[in-house]
């Protein structure tokens, strides 16, 4: 098997052909993230993207709940990462996400 690369200064990335779009990922970040995108070539008609990668605050939740090992975040301790401090719009956009089906609302 072999190793997955990091993309370059990305906090954290999904690996599309091990995802099976669970949304257990969307559910559980804080910072509103990720959200469920149409995707009508995989199995339920949608996938994970992370749109907001720059709220990444890298929590790790994300990564600990996936089930296929398909999403994964950045070491803290490498010098080009950086995280986001979780602020009240982030914490406000993953509620709304989460009330919107794992899927990004109008006007985002």
């Amino acid at each position: 098997m072999a190793l997955m690369k990091a993309p370059e200064n990305t906090p954290v990335w999904v690996d599309e052909d091990s995802c099976k779009a669970c949304d257990k990922c969307v559910e559980v970040c804080p910072a509103g993230v990720l959200i469920m995108r149409p995707a009508p070539d995989s199995t339920l008609g949608s996938m994970i993207e992370v749109k907001f990668a720059s709220s990444c605050i890298g929590c790790n939740d994300c990564e600990l709940v996936c089930p296929d090992f398909a999403i994964f975040v950045a070491d803290k301790k490498l010098d080009n990462i950086k995280f986001a401090k979780l602020t009240d719009e982030a914490k406000q956009r993953a509620q709304d996400i989460k009330n919107n089906n794992c899927r990004l609302p109008a006007g985002y």
